[in-house]
């Protein structure tokens, strides 16, 4: 079929050029398999280029000569006709198609995001709300739990007021965290899994950014030394997205306090020390602050205190004595592998 076709027409013939690629658009002439495809090709390229060239000799016949102080003007300037071959036309029109199905993606990627985001900033208006609402925690009349203390011995605790409602929707509810002029300001939840909460809510549905929950070794009955509450540093700003704030010296001379509730008391505390560290391996020997949840000794304690003091980023003044309580404040950081940031602070009252 292409020999005949090259015999019949001219390639090298613009007129037959053109009338063979308009037999080929109106499908008089079957060119299937690699060879025809690659003839097909050809006659386009050839077809464009001929067009072009029909285009410049229109252009040229019409053209004026114009003079300008006595001088005929020969530079005119031209536009540039870029003529594509078929196959970079289909490999333009597959790379458009790859990059419009990315730029969906994309949009859908970050429409989810910014969705899971305006949902979990609602449901933290939604919590702080119904903490605050004397009425509803009224409804659960007293709320009690039967604990062991530090001698073995049951104990009945009350649950505050304002954790009522909350506690009876989730009992996983063990406390909460704010910080004044933040959006640190939610539920703290605990259980057996420290996996738990990282992809869940305090409704247990599954959500991106968690819920913020402390580490199930601490005891807030027979309470330990230190408290570690974990949460995701949250691009949005949500859960511990903004606690890394805390590594500007004047963003902690602004926020010097942290308030955390257990369900059954008040806690007030006044941050210590902030800085990075992050996950080590089990044989390494180092100072693993997310290992350091209760002081078997004053030299132990001492010991950790002059490790997070040397770690720290400035110096606030603030000190710790063996038997003083503390809070630990712990999130990813993005600045190396499995890095974290950490601020940790004493219990005032």
């Amino acid at each position: 079929m292409i020999k005949e076709l090259k015999r019949k027409y001219d390639l090298t013939k613009d007129e037959d050029v053109l009338a063979l690629y308009a037999k080929l658009q109106s499908g008089e002439y079957d060119l299937s398999g690699t060879e025809g495809r690659r003839f097909d090709d050809e006659v386009y390229e050839l077809a464009m280029q001929a067009r072009e060239r029909q285009r410049q000799n229109r252009s040229g016949s019409k053209k004026k000569i114009t003079r300008s102080s006595g001088k005929q003007d020969k530079k005119k300037s031209r536009r540039k006709v870029v003529v594509l071959t078929r196959g970079e036309l289909r490999a333009r029109r597959l790379l458009t198609a790859v990059l419009v199905v990315a730029a969906m993606s994309c949009l859908a990627y970050f429409g989810i995001y910014y969705y899971d985001s305006y949902k979990a900033q609602q449901l933290s208006a939604q919590l702080t709300e119904k903490k605050n609402d004397a009425a509803v925690n009224r409804m659960y009349g007293q709320t009690q739990t039967v604990q062991e203390n530090a001698d073995g011995q049951q104990i009945t605790l009350t649950v505050l007021d304002e954790y009522k409602s909350l506690y009876n929707q989730n009992k996983n509810l063990i406390g909460w965290l704010e910080i004044a002029d933040t959006n640190i300001d939610y539920p703290v939840m605990q259980t057996a899994d420290n996996e738990y909460y990282l992809d869940h809510n305090i409704n247990q549905e599954e959500d991106k950014n968690g819920t913020l929950f402390l580490d199930s070794a601490c005891d807030v009955v027979k309470p330990s030394t230190n408290f570690i509450i974990y949460g995701h540093n949250m691009r949005s700003g949500n859960m511990f997205g903004n606690l890394d704030k805390y590594k500007s010296e004047s963003y902690y001379k602004d926020h010097p306090m942290i308030r955390f509730d257990t369900i059954y008391e008040k806690g007030t505390y006044q941050v210590m020390y902030a800085f990075m560290s992050h996950i080590y391996k089990e044989d390494e020997i180092a100072f693993k602050y997310y290992q350091f949840i209760d002081a078997a000794s004053e030299q132990e304690f001492d010991s950790d205190m002059r490790s997070m003091q040397e770690m720290a980023l400035y110096d606030t003044g603030v000190t710790a004595q063996y038997g003083d309580r503390l809070l630990t404040l712990s999130t990813c950081d993005y600045e190396e592998s499995d890095g974290r940031f950490v601020v940790v602070a004493k219990r005032m009252e």
